[in-house]
């Protein structure tokens, strides 16, 4: 059996109205930053995509999704459709920074772990994220 995958669709609004002809800039009013552009239709419906997947991979809850007839009416000088995203590639993708600490522990656990293969920044990775839920 597979997993579902997290997929989501928004009604995305594709203007050119301030920009060069066959310029958009791509907005959704249900996802605010996700801001995106692309020259023609393909690059940016392209570029909304991971815009959206960029602003939603990592949200506990959703943005609800509005009707996309209703959008239509809100934008009628504009390109509305809906778009969507793979937020499961989006997160394979995404690369979170690290950053370096220095720590201190006994010798003798130093030793013993050294001895069993451990990955300390796994380890103590894992631990704070057990400890911080």
């Amino acid at each position: 059996m597979t997993k579902n995958k997290e997929i989501v669709a928004y009604p995305a609004v594709l203007d050119d109205s301030e920009n060069m002809k066959g310029m958009y800039t791509v907005t959704f009013p249900d996802v605010p930053g996700a801001i995106s552009q692309g020259t023609g239709v393909a690059q940016a419906l392209a570029n909304g995509s991971e815009a959206l997947g960029l602003m939603l991979y990592d949200v506990d809850k959703l943005p609800h999704v509005s009707d996309l007839k209703q959008v239509q009416g809100d934008y009628p000088d504009s390109l509305v459709t809906m778009v969507f995203s793979d937020l499961d590639e989006t997160r394979k993708k995404v690369k979170k920074p690290t950053v370096k600490k220095n720590t201190t522990i006994p010798g003798d656990l130093a030793a013993k772990a050294e001895e069993a293969g451990i990955n300390f920044s796994k380890t103590l990775t894992e631990a704070l994220e057990a400890k911080l839920n």
